[in-house]
């Protein structure tokens, strides 16, 4: 599991923030994708996709 959350400058879709979140937490990024967009179906997803987007800063 990765120590810190950035967002890959490879293997993204949009903007990175699933595939961050899915390297820092063990899990596939397939699987975060998809839950992100159950959760924008259901909640708040395209808001919080948003904000981390601004939030959590590209890898190096």
């Amino acid at each position: 599991m990765a120590s810190t959350l950035v967002r890959p400058r490879s293997g993204k879709v949009i903007a990175g923030v699933c595939a961050a979140l899915a390297d820092r937490f063990g899990v596939s990024r397939g699987l975060m994708r998809l839950a992100f967009v159950l959760f924008g179906l259901f909640g708040v997803g395209e808001l919080a996709y948003i904000i981390l987007w601004i939030i959590v800063p590209k890898a190096p």
